[in-house]
Protein backbone atom coordinates (compact mmCIF):
# COMPACT_ATOMS: atom_id res chain seq x y z
CA UNK A 1 0.00 0.00 0.00
CA UNK A 2 1.43 3.19 -1.06
CA UNK A 3 1.81 5.89 1.40
CA UNK A 4 0.27 9.32 0.99
CA UNK A 5 2.66 12.04 2.15
CA UNK A 6 0.96 15.36 3.86
CA UNK A 7 0.71 18.15 1.39
CA UNK A 8 3.47 20.81 2.76
CA UNK A 9 1.20 24.11 3.70
CA UNK A 10 2.58 26.75 1.68
CA UNK A 11 3.23 30.05 2.67
CA UNK A 12 1.15 33.38 1.91
CA UNK A 13 2.38 36.07 0.45
CA UNK A 14 1.19 39.45 0.76
CA UNK A 15 1.74 42.10 -1.97
CA UNK A 16 0.44 45.98 -1.76
CA UNK A 17 -2.37 46.66 -4.08
CA UNK A 18 -0.23 49.83 -4.53
CA UNK A 19 2.01 47.58 -6.53
CA UNK A 20 -0.02 46.93 -9.56
CA UNK A 21 -0.30 50.74 -9.85
CA UNK A 22 1.83 52.32 -12.48
CA UNK A 23 3.66 55.72 -11.18
CA UNK A 24 2.44 57.79 -13.78
CA UNK A 25 -1.60 56.68 -13.10
CA UNK A 26 -1.17 56.98 -9.32
CA UNK A 27 -3.60 59.86 -9.16
CA UNK A 28 -6.38 57.21 -11.22
CA UNK A 29 -6.88 55.71 -7.81
CA UNK A 30 -6.86 59.18 -5.12
CA UNK A 31 -10.88 59.09 -4.31
CA UNK A 32 -10.21 63.10 -5.29
CA UNK A 33 -11.53 64.99 -7.62
CA UNK A 34 -8.17 66.95 -8.49
CA UNK A 35 -8.20 66.80 -12.42
CA UNK A 36 -12.20 67.34 -12.54
CA UNK A 37 -12.09 68.39 -16.10
CA UNK A 38 -10.10 64.86 -17.62
CA UNK A 39 -11.64 63.69 -21.01
CA UNK A 40 -10.78 60.08 -20.98
CA UNK A 41 -9.32 57.53 -18.44
CA UNK A 42 -8.17 54.42 -19.26
CA UNK A 43 -6.33 51.48 -17.02
CA UNK A 44 -5.69 47.65 -17.74
CA UNK A 45 -6.78 45.68 -14.81
CA UNK A 46 -5.08 42.31 -13.97
CA UNK A 47 -7.91 39.53 -14.42
CA UNK A 48 -8.41 38.77 -10.63
CA UNK A 49 -10.80 39.47 -7.88
CA UNK A 50 -7.88 40.31 -5.39
CA UNK A 51 -7.43 43.77 -7.37
CA UNK A 52 -10.95 44.79 -7.13
CA UNK A 53 -10.69 47.94 -4.33
CA UNK A 54 -8.45 49.44 -7.31
CA UNK A 55 -11.33 48.95 -9.39
CA UNK A 56 -13.71 50.37 -7.44
CA UNK A 57 -10.78 53.33 -6.64
CA UNK A 58 -10.54 53.76 -9.87
CA UNK A 59 -14.26 53.77 -10.51
CA UNK A 60 -15.00 56.76 -7.57
CA UNK A 61 -11.99 59.08 -8.64
CA UNK A 62 -13.33 58.96 -12.39
CA UNK A 63 -16.64 60.19 -10.65
CA UNK A 64 -15.26 62.07 -7.61
CA UNK A 65 -16.40 65.74 -8.59
CA UNK A 66 -19.91 64.20 -8.49
CA UNK A 67 -22.70 63.36 -5.61
CA UNK A 68 -22.29 61.12 -3.11
CA UNK A 69 -25.33 58.74 -4.92
CA UNK A 70 -23.75 59.54 -8.20
CA UNK A 71 -20.20 58.19 -7.05
CA UNK A 72 -22.00 55.56 -5.22
CA UNK A 73 -23.83 54.10 -8.47
CA UNK A 74 -20.90 54.70 -11.03
CA UNK A 75 -18.90 52.63 -9.12
CA UNK A 76 -21.31 49.91 -8.30
CA UNK A 77 -21.90 49.43 -11.96
CA UNK A 78 -18.52 49.73 -13.28
CA UNK A 79 -18.02 46.94 -10.78
CA UNK A 80 -20.64 44.76 -12.06
CA UNK A 81 -18.56 44.90 -15.74
CA UNK A 82 -15.68 44.34 -13.95
CA UNK A 83 -16.80 41.46 -12.06
CA UNK A 84 -18.34 40.31 -15.38
CA UNK A 85 -14.92 40.32 -17.16
CA UNK A 86 -13.45 38.47 -14.83
CA UNK A 87 -16.04 35.47 -14.38
CA UNK A 88 -17.41 34.99 -18.07
CA UNK A 89 -14.47 35.56 -20.15
CA UNK A 90 -10.68 34.38 -20.38
CA UNK A 91 -9.21 37.30 -18.63
CA UNK A 92 -10.07 35.80 -15.77
CA UNK A 93 -7.72 32.73 -16.48
CA UNK A 94 -4.11 33.09 -15.16
CA UNK A 95 -2.51 35.89 -17.00
CA UNK A 96 -5.41 37.80 -18.06
CA UNK A 97 -6.96 40.76 -18.22
CA UNK A 98 -9.39 43.07 -18.86
CA UNK A 99 -9.32 47.63 -19.81
CA UNK A 100 -11.67 50.17 -18.11
CA UNK A 101 -12.06 52.92 -20.17
CA UNK A 102 -14.04 56.58 -19.32
CA UNK A 103 -14.96 59.30 -21.61
CA UNK A 104 -16.01 62.02 -19.55
CA UNK A 105 -19.01 64.16 -21.25
CA UNK A 106 -20.95 67.34 -20.46
CA UNK A 107 -23.57 65.60 -19.61
CA UNK A 108 -22.36 62.32 -17.90
CA UNK A 109 -19.44 59.57 -17.74
CA UNK A 110 -19.44 56.52 -20.41
CA UNK A 111 -17.66 53.42 -19.03
CA UNK A 112 -16.10 50.34 -21.68
CA UNK A 113 -15.07 47.46 -20.04
CA UNK A 114 -12.88 45.39 -22.70
CA UNK A 115 -12.18 42.29 -22.26
CA UNK A 116 -10.36 39.24 -23.94
CA UNK A 117 -13.85 37.71 -24.28
CA UNK A 118 -13.46 33.42 -25.64
CA UNK A 119 -15.84 31.44 -23.07
CA UNK A 120 -18.85 32.14 -25.95
CA UNK A 121 -17.86 30.54 -29.52
CA UNK A 122 -20.85 32.50 -31.01
CA UNK A 123 -21.30 36.26 -31.47
CA UNK A 124 -24.53 37.55 -29.32
CA UNK A 125 -25.33 40.56 -27.81
CA UNK A 126 -25.73 40.14 -23.56
CA UNK A 127 -29.16 40.55 -22.04
CA UNK A 128 -30.07 40.74 -18.55
CA UNK A 129 -31.40 37.59 -17.03
CA UNK A 130 -35.22 37.64 -16.30
CA UNK A 131 -35.76 38.13 -12.79
CA UNK A 132 -32.70 39.45 -12.65
CA UNK A 133 -33.25 41.82 -10.29
CA UNK A 134 -34.89 39.58 -7.35
CA UNK A 135 -32.93 39.95 -4.33
CA UNK A 136 -33.38 36.39 -3.30
CA UNK A 137 -31.32 35.19 -6.72
CA UNK A 138 -28.00 33.94 -6.03
CA UNK A 139 -26.91 35.20 -9.24
CA UNK A 140 -27.27 37.12 -12.18
CA UNK A 141 -27.66 40.05 -11.37
CA UNK A 142 -25.16 42.08 -12.69
CA UNK A 143 -26.51 42.98 -16.05
CA UNK A 144 -30.16 43.46 -14.48
CA UNK A 145 -28.61 46.17 -12.55
CA UNK A 146 -26.59 47.62 -15.14
CA UNK A 147 -30.17 47.80 -17.29
CA UNK A 148 -32.51 49.41 -14.54
CA UNK A 149 -29.54 51.65 -13.16
CA UNK A 150 -27.61 53.17 -16.13
CA UNK A 151 -29.08 55.83 -18.21
CA UNK A 152 -27.85 53.32 -21.11
CA UNK A 153 -26.12 50.61 -21.81
CA UNK A 154 -24.86 48.08 -24.64
CA UNK A 155 -22.26 45.41 -25.88
CA UNK A 156 -20.52 44.82 -29.12
CA UNK A 157 -21.70 41.63 -29.87
CA UNK A 158 -18.45 40.15 -30.39
CA UNK A 159 -17.56 36.55 -28.71
CA UNK A 160 -13.71 37.36 -29.12
CA UNK A 161 -13.43 40.54 -27.63
CA UNK A 162 -16.37 41.65 -25.71
CA UNK A 163 -16.64 45.21 -25.07
CA UNK A 164 -19.72 46.14 -22.69
CA UNK A 165 -20.55 50.14 -22.01
CA UNK A 166 -22.89 52.15 -19.86
CA UNK A 167 -24.10 55.62 -19.77
CA UNK A 168 -24.78 57.39 -16.84
CA UNK A 169 -25.80 61.01 -17.10
CA UNK A 170 -24.69 63.37 -13.88
CA UNK A 171 -28.31 63.82 -13.36
CA UNK A 172 -29.67 60.52 -13.28
CA UNK A 173 -31.86 60.57 -16.00
CA UNK A 174 -33.05 57.43 -17.28
CA UNK A 175 -32.02 55.75 -14.66
CA UNK A 176 -34.38 53.75 -11.73
CA UNK A 177 -32.24 54.57 -8.81
CA UNK A 178 -34.35 58.35 -8.47
CA UNK A 179 -37.71 56.15 -8.61
CA UNK A 180 -36.42 53.96 -5.51
CA UNK A 181 -34.48 56.61 -2.91
CA UNK A 182 -37.81 58.63 -2.72
CA UNK A 183 -36.44 61.78 -5.33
Amino acid sequence: MPSTAPTPVLGEATVPLSSFIQPVHRHYFSRTPERPHYRMRRYDFAGTPAVMPLVRAFLDTCAAAQSIDYRYLFTLLGSELANNAIRHSLSGQPGGSYTLLVHRHRTGLHLTCRDRGGLRTQDARLKPKEGGLNLSAESGRGLALVDALSSEWGDNGNAEFRSVWFYLAFDLAGSRWNTHTGR
